[in-house]
């Protein structure tokens, strides 16, 4: 295998993932450059607007359809999740996390009926009826279906031709979807005066984090039981425009597949000849290198090697392999260095966050794992001509800025407990997955 990362004499940084076989160059005096510059322009926000912001707000929960699971905390702190609340209900508790169907699914229902033969189970239907069973939820479910069929084209005319039963009838499929996303509380954080004072992953604190990520676990593993013709459900989270989000409001999504994708297909047969390729070409070669970020008893963080982006590596180190599979304190480790590297990265750079995990029905050991992405460049004529991608910024000077920030951030007592840069064992062997197995 070629060497992952080399420097040349004049200082470009040549880089080939291990895992991809993507191809990045890093060329001398770009990476310095600021990350973002100062917001384009800055609106005052009214208090009594800041929970009207966006569609996910929780002042407008009526425009996204109903909802699965919403994480409420007692006043001692104590957490619990409720399940199928109906619609006169949802405003008698303040939700820190929803789980709703995504208005416009990746693979709708009709997808997975049509090449599937997928039948909604009757606990859907059930759902469904009780749901529609009042004059609001009736409304609520009539006006989404509405929505979504305007939005594709239909006219008001036509809606109009048939009845409301007929149409009531289309809500399955709010229920049967396979499509999640997982809203978080805020859109800006809270005291805010102005719109650009946004509520990310890493303004939430250590303990809101862990939440928000065990929250998303559980959705995981509730859609690999609802749709068993899924081989795979990606996990995934747009942060800002320009990295893909719809609204600048924090949220997952989860989006059940049929198939596991080119990206696991190549790592799995990368993992027949080297069942240890992501001990050794990964985290191995981060402690060799000096490209650890940060680690606690169940994780450590990375500075990616050969991604198109500036791109931070968050692996397990427990011997568990799926996510829903870790104990609370392993989920932990993770959430609190995803969390830390969010912190650093601060609100205003647009990211990627990617979750990796072991497929259910995949033998060979692969370690979870979750990737963030920085969108700070654009591909263009150059890489689609050539297949090389020119990184503004090298793994040496991702893990140098994430680093310092994380002194700071830790000093200030606003990420969890971690050991950060030099002070991280660098030991060889610290994934745990291969021993795992199961």
């Amino acid at each position: 295998m070629l060497d992952p990362l080399v420097r040349l004499p004049d200082g470009t940084v040549k880089q080939v993932s291990p895992l991809t076989g993507t191809v990045v160059w890093t060329v001398p005096g770009r990476a310095h450059r600021p990350l973002t510059g100062p917001p384009e322009s800055r609106r005052h926000v009214d208090a009594r607007d800041a929970e009207r912001l966006c569609a996910f707000c929780a002042d407008r929960r009526l425009e996204t359809p109903p909802e699965k699971s919403r994480l409420v905390l007692a006043p001692d702190g104590t957490s619990s999740v409720l399940h199928d609340l109906p619609v006169e209900h949802l405003g008698d508790t303040v939700p820190e996390l929803r789980r709703i169907p995504n208005l416009f699914e990746i693979l709708p229902p009709a997808y997975w009926r049509t090449n599937h033969g997928y039948v909604p189970p009757v606990a859907v239907l059930d759902r469904f009826r009780a749901y529609t069973a009042t004059p609001q939820g009736r409304a609520h479910t009539l006006a989404i279906v509405h929505g979504r069929l305007t939005a594709g084209g239909m006219t008001d005319d036509e809606w109009a031709r048939t009845d409301d039963d007929t149409w009531l009838e289309r809500g399955v499929d709010l229920f049967a979807g396979s499509h999640d996303v997982i809203v978080a509380r805020r859109h800006l954080v809270d005291g805010a005066l102005f719109d650009d004072e946004l509520a990310g992953s890493g303004t939430l604190t250590p303990d809101e984090h862990h939440r928000y990520v065990a929250f998303t676990i559980g959705a995981l593993r509730d859609l690999y039981a609802a749709q068993p013709h899924a081989r795979y459900v990606a996990v995934f989270q747009n942060w800002l425009r320009p990295a893909g989000a719809s609204f600048d409001h924090l949220h997952k999504q989860l989006v059940a597949i049929d198939e596991h994708g080119p990206e696991i297909e190549r790592e799995l047969g990368l993992l027949r000849d080297d069942p240890g390729l992501f001990t050794t070409a990964v985290v191995d070669h981060a402690a060799t290198h000096r490209l650890v970020i940060a680690e606690n008893d169940h994780a450590i963080a990375v500075a990616g090697v050969g991604h198109r982006y500036p791109a931070i590596e968050v692996y397990s180190t427990s011997e568990n392999q799926r996510p829903w599979e870790h104990t609370d304190d392993e989920v932990r480790g993770v959430s609190d260095l995803l969390h830390a590297a969010h912190a650093a990265t601060g609100t205003r750079v647009p990211t990627n966050e990617e979750w990796h995990h072991r497929p259910p029905d995949v033998a060979q050991p692969m370690p979870w794992r979750i990737v963030l992405k920085w969108r700070v460049s654009t591909l263009a004529g150059f890489e689609g001509g050539t297949r090389i991608n020119v990184n503004t910024i090298d793994p040496v000077t991702v893990r140098d800025r994430v680093v310092t920030e994380l002194h700071r951030l830790r000093a200030a007592g606003t990420i969890g407990s971690m050991r950060l840069g030099d002070e991280c064992t660098h030991r060889l062997g610290a994934l745990g997955y291969a021993r795992g197995g199961r």
